[in-house]
């Protein structure tokens, strides 16, 4: 099966080849780009992570290369309120370079902001975290992954010392007698992973998934638990409890391997299962067969993902499922343990190497002086000219444009328009500054708002390195040059670098060409926990990827993490007693119902891309809203009736999808769509105060007819 796009090769030549990766997910499936004639053609390529499969969105990637809504020379807005025309590149970055300089004059280096992107490749996301912290030396620099698994990571920094998605690879998964999936719908969101899972279930394992709806996933579930929205973290101290009871801890594998588990026991002797089977639904005996089934198998696995995390109580959620994992013995052995599932692209490597706003390359911290010193030195410049920690995502975006905040930004690979918690509020803020850039190749909603469009290379046109959800540093190889007209991430920052003239500053500089950032990220990783210097773009290549850590290029990397110790002062993974508590704003008589977000198969975060590629608009041609039959009846709403959904920070309108997947006090809305199915209209910015990650998955509504 092939798909294809117009290409510019002339008729008769032989056909160029790319063996690359897909745009899209962090599965990062392996994919070989054919430009054949006039057309580019995806072909499969078997690879251990999607062994040969693709999804809709991967077969149709190469549409977007050639599509008429390219953008291809720079556009300018001359006054507020007026229409973006096109530009010279010179004229473009002489304004986003004067319009950078009036601001910091006016108000400070931090009034200028950078906000980044998880589908950006390791070498643009360090490029533009040095470029905050050396051309611009602003502290306010943060990305839109801040949003995909933030609460997963910081949960699994505080148990275990390092943060990387799956500790081990993703055949472990197909290996699990048991496997648990919470909040996670793969077969919409990464359905090649499902190869896996049919190994699982063809040996005989049990899948279990615990999710508000019953999606395409929990559909080939043994099991289903279908909780209240916002009570994952009171299921997995039921299940931890259960365990106790049962005397099913691995009580040896505790005291060996990690510390402060009496805590955590103590707290769970009050998750009786009958309590929170009232407060979430899910019944007693879902609950002690759950436990069951992870307890008394050899090989067991517990994933998360969204549905977990994003919650203003995330990082607890997600400490609650590392508890049980390590109450139960799992992580660090083959076939077993706890990991995220990660979202976007290069989720992983993206807050990796400098685009977090506390973070430094090889995922140091900002505020370590000894880290500070060692990332100075590879760039060329003194520690103390470093600026400190900045502010998360949310936070960042809505000091934008005010009396504290930034007053310019500059977004690469994002969409915060459609994408971010209370978005027509972030909007607004965007509208306030005096200087917003963005660099995309099409003319996205933000992009629509800005003062300056830069148009940058896609996915088939440049070379670079990914990380996909395993930690697996992959090789993107471009097909192709750019369009004329078309200038990389990696051009742009250093054509602003120069005229800002803090370029010479930064030792090597910014330079254009990948392999060379990769060669400087390699040097600047080392030592760190993730430790980039022992892979090469040719060890990449040779081995089908290398995990990380890996310090050594001729020593071996790392598929399968905490098989001896764990990365912490004393070797021991530590346990968090965390406890339940009411999601930030609950139900009402004037909003009685829960509302919840998420995806759908054909189309991918905020929808600038996929939305524009005809066979996934067909596929899913606008947002809707699911409601289940029994609200539907008491509303009086039929199918495809077009309904409000109503918080008290916005509305959404779209047509109604009735069904029995929804639990009846719930309501959801996948996210990807602008205007008046804006999602994002309605959700939460309550943010979990450890990760900054918003309340994306449960708000208080009402629903009506439109």
């Amino acid at each position: 099966m092939t798909q294809g796009a117009r290409a510019t090769t002339r008729p008769g030549t032989p056909p160029r080849e790319a063996a690359t990766h897909c745009p899209y997910c962090a599965l990062q499936c392996a994919m070989v780009l054919r430009e054949n004639g006039r057309r580019v053609e995806v072909l499969p390529r078997q690879f251990p992570t999607n062994r040969g499969g693709l999804c809709q969105k991967g077969w149709t990637a190469a549409e977007l290369l050639d599509h008429p809504d390219r953008l291809t020379t720079p556009l300018l807005r001359d006054r507020r309120g007026g229409e973006l025309r096109p530009a010279s590149w010179d004229e473009a970055l002489d304004r986003v370079a004067a319009g950078i300089r009036a601001v910091q004059d006016r108000h400070g280096r931090d009034a200028v902001a950078v906000f980044g992107g998880g589908g950006l490749t390791n070498e643009k996301a360090y490029a533009l975290g040095k470029f905050a912290r050396v051309a611009l030396r602003t502290r306010h620099i943060d990305y839109n992954g801040r949003w995909c698994m933030s609460s997963a990571a910081a949960a699994g920094l505080r148990a275990f010392g390092v943060d990387r998605g799956l500790p081990f690879p993703l055949a472990d998964l197909g290996r699990a007698e048991t496997l648990l999936l919470v909040g996670a719908n793969p077969a919409e969101t990464m359905p090649p992973l499902l190869r896996h899972l049919a190994d699982q279930r063809a040996r005989g394992g049990r899948l279990i998934v615990v999710d508000p709806r019953l999606t395409a996933t929990a559909r080939q579930a043994d099991l289903h638990l279908q909780p209240l929205p916002g009570t994952d973290l009171a299921v997995a101290n039921a299940l931890l409890h259960i365990a106790l009871s049962e005397g099913w801890v691995d009580r040896a594998y505790v005291a060996e391997r990690t510390s402060g588990f009496d805590e955590v026991r103590r707290t769970v002797a009050g998750y009786w299962p009958a309590e929170v089977e009232r407060l979430s639904g899910v019944p007693v005996a879902d609950l002690e067969a759950t436990a069951r089934a992870l307890a008394t198998v050899d090989r067991a696995i517990v994933l998360t993902a969204r549905g977990a995390e994003q919650h203003a109580k995330g990082v607890d959620t997600v400490a609650a499922f590392i508890n049980l994992a390590l109450a139960l013995g799992l992580p660090g052995r083959p076939g077993s343990g706890y990991g995220c599932l990660t979202g976007q692209g290069n989720g992983q490597g993206g807050r990796e190497h400098g685009q977090k706003a506390d973070q430094l390359p090889g995922y140091r911290r900002i505020d370590d002086p000894a880290a500070r010193e060692h990332v100075a030195r590879v760039w060329g410049v003194p520690a103390e000219d470093l600026p400190g920690p900045g502010v998360p995502a949310y936070a960042l975006l809505d000091s934008l444009g005010t009396a504290t905040g930034p007053r310019a930004l500059l977004v690469f690979g994002s969409n915060p328009v459609v994408s971010a918690p209370r978005a027509a509020r972030i909007e607004s803020r965007l509208r306030d500054l005096d200087l917003l850039v963005v660099a995309d190749f099409l003319r996205s909603e933000t992009a629509e708002l800005a003062d300056v469009v830069l148009p940058v290379a896609q996915w088939a046109e440049e070379d670079g390195t990914m990380t996909n959800l395993e930690g697996r540093v992959l090789r993107r190889r471009a097909l192709r040059e750019p369009p004329a007209g078309v200038r990389t991430d990696l051009a742009v920052l250093a054509a602003l670098a120069a005229r800002l003239e803090e370029g010479a500053a930064g030792g090597e500089g910014f330079p254009t060409d990948p392999h060379a950032v990769f060669e400087e990220l390699r040097r600047a990783s080392a030592g760190g926990p993730a430790d980039y210097a022992g892979v090469t773009w040719d060890r990449v290549e040779r081995d089908d990827g290398v995990f990380w850590p890996c310090p050594d290029p001729d020593g071996p990397d790392t598929p399968r993490l905490f098989a001896g110790s764990f990365p912490t002062p004393d070797g021991r993974a530590r346990f968090h007693a965390v406890t339940h508590r009411p999601a930030a704003e609950e139900v009402s008589a004037e909003y009685p119902l829960h509302f919840t977000t998420g995806r759908v198969l054909a189309q991918y975060q905020s929808g600038a891309q996929t939305r524009r590629v005809d066979a996934l608009r067909r596929a899913a041609p606008n947002g809707f809203v699911e409601l289940h039959p029994d609200l539907a009846d008491r509303l009086g709403v039929t199918e495809g009736d077009e309904v409000r959904v109503v918080s008290r920070r916005g509305e959404l309108r779209a047509p109604a999808r009735v069904s029995p997947a929804i639990r009846p006090d719930t309501v959801f809305a996948p996210f990807h769509w602008p205007g008046a199915a804006r999602a994002n209209s309605v959700t939460n910015d309550a943010v979990d105060p450890i990760s900054g990650m918003p309340e994306f998955k449960i708000c208080a509504v009402r629903v009506e007819r439109a």
